[in-house]
């Protein structure tokens, strides 16, 4: 069977300031291809439409698969998937991942028959089971995780084990367009799945169950060993949770003298608890580490149900600076926000030495503030669900709201992209360019013409053309978890962390309900 796989068009932070290879469509594509299936994998986000048509002439596929990962690509995945119906009536047409795992039915329902189901859950774990079904004419809904308009199947099972499937990069072109910031090109790769946290804002734990999971320190230095690219991005929601893998996985990489450079994502309190872990990373490559920090006051990180105090947040700062390491952080702008507010935080990011992304609070389908969040949505545009829009009623008046939030972002890209920081940024990126890289140069140049209050103010002036269901009515009251999970919990057994990190976990999330 002849399956072809596509990732979705860029998101306005990503035409800026990283591109990534699509590495959960990749999982899927290495799982479709152990089961004997014919694959081919088109990114949009560095491919266009006419690739895609082209794609579909030549390849001629019997299915075709697109990655639901970001709700604001749900219009394009639908209008695409509209047109293939009338193109190729009778290709089997799937989406999965993550965001669309959360409102399968909805999305099935705006497609108007187009989209044959939804694959809720890990792909990888059931898109073989999928195919088979199609192949061989049975009921879709005796696969776990489908959804169709007629009924749904089993819950979604986990892969069995995360070194049982390997992503099919050979089946990616372009690979030299994928950075993130100085890294480039650079390729992704996953040490774990999951989270054990539980942060409101936040839906990878009700993906995932609250489970943690991780590969083999060997199978990950195999990989790391066959790609080509300098730079790697690990991908796991919290870098290094347990410390003892990321020693193994250090070890792995040091036993076959393995040379990149790396960036990850991890909490403060973790990096606080496994300083020796990230020291000894820094020795193999580790170069940036960007760290939640999501508010920068006390009732800010209770909110988003972060139990690290402010102290322990700038300590842990301290601490990634003093191994030499280029700090990026994330703050969340509430659209409360006034200008003093926005004035209060442009000069605390002026004050220190790191990087700040700002981005707006938004609550997502699966997040316990789609749920608790009682002030209403001021759209429904799933285009301006992309954590740069405002889609809650905004304090300030919602065109100054924009000013003084691309003020904000400008600040902060100036502090580090522009002319006052040139010297430092030009020689990085003029050695790229004589490698032929230029994804990196590009982006120092691109902020003005993305990052815009006009363009932010025309995308909501646009009619909507599918909008998401209705939001529940908050209550800012305590939510019924057991209705976010994707994958259910279970609990102790489903994280692969010793005991004395589950006591950790435990005392550094604020809910105690697993």
């Amino acid at each position: 069977m002849r399956l072809l796989a596509v990732h979705p068009s860029s998101l306005m932070y990503t035409k800026v300031f990283l591109r990534l290879e699509p590495l959960g469509l990749e999982l899927v594509a290495g799982a479709a291809r152990n089961k004997g299936h014919d694959v081919q994998i088109l990114d949009l986000q560095v491919e266009k439409h006419p690739d895609y048509w082209q794609r579909i002439e030549e390849f001629r596929p019997h299915a075709i698969c697109f990655s639901g990962n970001y709700l604001a690509n749900v219009p394009e995945i639908i209008d695409l998937c509209k047109e293939t119906r009338k193109r190729l009536p009778n290709v089997f047409l799937f989406i999965g991942g993550h965001s669309i795992s959360f409102i399968a039915r909805d999305v099935l329902a705006l497609s108007d028959g187009a989209i044959n189901c939804v694959l809720k859950g890990e792909g990888d774990a059931t898109v073989g089971l999928l195919l088979e079904a199609w192949e061989q004419g049975k009921d879709l809904t005796t696969v776990p995780g489908v959804v169709t308009m007629d009924g749904d199947g089993p819950p979604p099972i986990f892969i069995e084990s995360l070194d049982e499937v390997r992503p099919a990069r050979d089946l990616l072109r372009h690979r030299r367009k994928y950075f993130i910031g100085t890294l480039d090109p650079a390729a992704s790769i996953e040490f774990a799945r999951g989270c054990p946290w539980d942060c409101t804002f936040c839906s990878a734990w009700t993906f995932y169950g609250r489970s943690y999971r991780t590969a083999s320190a060997k199978v990950i230095g195999e990989e790391l060993q066959e790609i080509k690219e300098p730079g790697i991005f690990i991908v796991d929601d919290v870098a290094f949770v347990h410390a003892e893998h990321g020693m193994a996985i250090a070890d792995e990489i040091k036993r076959r003298n393995i040379q990149k450079e790396y960036y990850l994502e991890t909490r403060a309190d973790v990096l606080m608890r496994n300083k020796e872990v990230f020291a000894v990373w820094k020795e193999i490559g580790l170069s940036y580490i960007f760290i939640g920090l999501e508010a920068v006051d006390a009732e800010g990180l209770k909110r988003f149900r972060k139990r690290v105090s402010m102290d322990r947040n700038f300590e842990a700062l301290e601490y990634a600076r003093s191994l030499d390491l280029i700090v990026a952080i994330n703050l969340i702008a509430d659209p409360s926000w006034d200008r003093e507010r926005f004035e209060v935080i442009r000069q605390w990011c002026l004050e220190i030495p790191d990087i700040v992304n700002i981005s707006v609070t938004t609550p997502y389908p699966g997040t316990e503030i789609w749920e608790s969040e009682s002030r209403k949505l001021t759209t429904r545009d799933y285009r301006l669900f992309d954590i740069q829009h405002a889609v809650m009623p905004t304090t300030l008046p919602l065109r100054e709201f924009y000013e003084e939030l691309v003020k904000t972002q400008q600040i902060l890209n100036n502090k580090h992209l522009g002319w006052s920081a040139i010297k430092d940024t030009l020689g990085i990126a003029l050695r790229l360019a004589l490698r032929g890289q230029t994804n990196f140069l590009t982006m120092i140049w691109k902020f003005n013409s993305v990052f815009n209050p006009d363009l932010q103010m025309a995308d909501h002036a646009q009619k909507p053309e599918y909008e998401m269901p209705l939001k529940p009515q908050g209550t800012d009251q305590q939510v019924d978890r057991k209705t976010l999970y994707v994958h259910g919990p279970a609990g102790r057994k489903s994280r692969k962390i010793d005991d004395d990190t589950e006591k950790f976990v435990d005392e550094t999330r604020m809910s105690t309900v697993d």
